[in-house]
Order: structure tokens, then sequence, then C-alpha cells
């Protein structure tokens, strides 16, 4: 069992074999702290990156940005601490949101790396040369974990993991956080998530219930019909809203998460050849292609009920959502779920004293005709 330890302030942190850095700064989320000297002469710095309480199967960065903000264009210090003690320093240039954090040659010289893990703490050792004539830069650090094939799995989308970068001036020693709204970035990504979860988690499967069951209470006429329709139109439209805002999220803010984003791209597709084959190509009840028309309207209707619903449990992960929220939607669907299992009893009841009475008029209508 790991017990957390409490981040002492970086200048009382006491480094093995008695290695000194004239300056620190303690950061300002990810319980993580960043020593150095800088040399000014040759424009060299020598850094450590103290990561507190790191996981024992875990990836820990800390990375400079010579040309921008953010993650795009990244030059990272990376150290991956794997379950069996195993510990690994190397360089990863981030060229793209879709990066594996693959080994690869920074855009300035590195003269070492190399990494140690202590107490829960990692700490990432490392001297390179700074961009001639420039002492300030963009940093950003994060960490994430490993999975058992050993594969590096994408960052946490918590706040903290949000605003863990900034610039930071080795002459001056001056470090200033980000000046982003992380707020607007949060807001962003909570109504994807409430619009999905409303469209595709909740609307659409209540779509399909009132189609399929209301029908069978005679004097409802078109109104189940009528309803459907609207149900499943507005949760379409919703659907739609919600797609663009994941767009946009993992375009301008590297949300990734190949699984989520390609069900949710294959959820819009069915969901789009579903209206118009539904409002365009729907046959007459009596016509030979009608069955046909059902079996296809029933295979992609269900199957977009089924992959929403786990879309929508996949993206509670990937947004990092309270658990309270997962919990209450699974509520929900169970709810439906028992809402189905009755009214397809009913459903049943309903059909069976149908034939009952069909069979007993048609056995009067035999003996009057018999009298």
């Amino acid at each position: 069992m790991v017990v957390p330890t409490i981040s002492q302030p970086c200048n009382s942190f006491k480094f093995q074999k008695n290695i000194n850095y004239a300056a620190c700064e303690d950061l300002s989320v990810l319980e993580s702290s960043l020593h150095w000297n800088y040399h000014p002469s040759s424009g060299v710095v020598d850094v450590a990156f103290n990561k507190a309480n790191a996981k024992d199967s875990s990836w820990v960065a800390w990375a400079i940005n010579p040309t921008s903000k953010g993650m795009i264009g990244s030059q990272a210090f990376m150290v991956v601490h794997r379950q069996d003690g195993n510990i690994k320093a190397y360089t990863s240039p981030i060229t793209s949101y879709a990066t594996m954090l693959q080994e690869g040659n920074l855009s300035f010289p590195v003269y070492s790396i190399s990494a140690s893990y202590t107490n829960n703490h990692i700490i990432i050792f490392t001297s390179f040369q700074l961009p001639v004539n420039k002492t300030m830069v963009n940093h950003v650090w994060q960490e994430g974990l490993v999975s058992n094939d050993g594969t590096l799995r994408s960052h946490s989308f918590a706040r903290s993991n949000l605003q863990s970068y900034g610039t930071i001036d080795f002459m001056s020693g001056k470090i200033s956080e980000s000046d982003e709204d992380v707020t607007s970035r949060v807001t962003l990504k909570n109504v994807h998530g409430i619009l999905n979860t409303v469209s595709w988690g909740i609307m659409m499967p209540i779509g399909v219930i009132l189609g399929r069951y209301l029908k069978v209470f005679e004097g409802l006429g078109s109104v189940w019909f009528d309803l459907h329709r609207a149900c499943q139109s507005l949760a379409f439209l919703i659907g739609v809203v919600g797609f663009v805002s994941g767009l946009y999220i993992g375009n301008h803010y590297g949300v990734h998460n190949t699984p989520h984003r390609c069900v949710g791209i294959t959820l819009m597709c069915l969901a789009f050849i579903q209206v118009c084959v539904a409002v365009c190509l729907r046959p007459k009840k009596d016509h030979k292609l009608r069955i046909f028309w059902n079996i296809f309207h029933y295979v992609v209707g269900y199957a977009t009920i089924a992959m929403g619903i786990w879309n929508v449990l996949k993206g509670f992960d990937v947004l990092n959502a309270q658990t309270i929220w997962k919990k209450n939607y699974l509520g929900i669907i169970i709810s439906l779920g028992i809402i189905v299992v009755i009214l397809e009893i009913i459903k049943w009841i309903l059909a069976c004293n149908k034939k009952i009475n069909k069979n007993s008029e048609e056995h009067i209508h035999i003996r009057q005709q018999h009298t």
C-alpha cells in the first residue's frame, strides 16, 4: 500500500548524492516542483523536475515549448515507471495531440537525462541547451498511467491536468501560471457530456420505447408515431450539437480517446442514415419491400441505442466525471429497462387477449352459420 506523502516546499527538499540547485519553485498543480541551475555563459540549464505521490505504474513528463503555448511543439522529458520497478527516462517531441509519447530527439541539444523513484517521488534530471538568447520559455508538466501491456494511457482531463502549464524564466527565476481561462474549457467539456448523455443516452432509448409500445394501445391512432418521430428528431438535433462540440474539444484542446471518438463518428453516421431512410425511403405498409425496410430500421435503431449507451459511459471515464454522474445515468438506464420489461409484458398480454377475442368471435361466427 502506498501512503500519500505531504509535498514539502521545494527549498527544503533534499536530493540524494548532495545535489543542489540554486533556484526552485513549487508548481501550482499536480504536486510538482521545479529545481534548476542556469549557466549564463553557456546557456545550459540543469533541471530536476520532482513529482510527489507518483503511482507505481505511471508516466511523468515535463516539457518546454520554445515556439508556442500548450502541448503541440512541446519538447518533453519523459519518465516511465512500471509496476515491476523498472524506470526509464527519455526525450519525446510532441508533434500532435495524438502522440504516443514515443522516444525521439528534441529540437535543441540535450546533454543528459536520467530519473529516480524514491519515497513516492519521481524525479527527472536533465541538462540541456536553451535556444540562443532566450531564457524565458513556455513549459508544461503532466502525468498519466501505464497499462499492463506497457502502453502509455492518456492523462486525466481533470481541472488540475488542464492547468499544468505556464512560463518560466530561468535567469530571473520567475514562473507564471497559465493565463488561459480553464473554466471555459471545463464548461465546454461538461456541456458536451450533458448534450450527448441527454440525446444518445436518454432521449433515443425513450423514442424507441414510445415507438414500440404505444402503438399496441388501441385508440391512440398515429399519436405513437408522432411522439416517436418528435422524440428521435429532437434527440438527433441535440446529438449533432454534442457531436460538433466534441470535435471542437478534440481539435482545440487535445482531448482525444480513439474508441470514444470512433464510436461517436459511427453513431452520427448511423443516425444520419436512419433519418434519411426513415424520411425519404419509407415504403407503404403493403409494399413488398416494407419488410426489408423494417429489418434495416430495427437493426440500425437498436445498434445506435446500444452504441450510444456504451459511448456515454465511456465518455464519463474520458472526461473524468464524478462517480455520482455515472451512477445516476446507470440508474436512469436501469429504470428504462424495468419500464421496457413491464411494457413488454403488457404488450404480450394485450396481444394474447386480442388473439383470444378474435378466436372467440370466429368460433361464435361459425356456430351462428351452422345454426
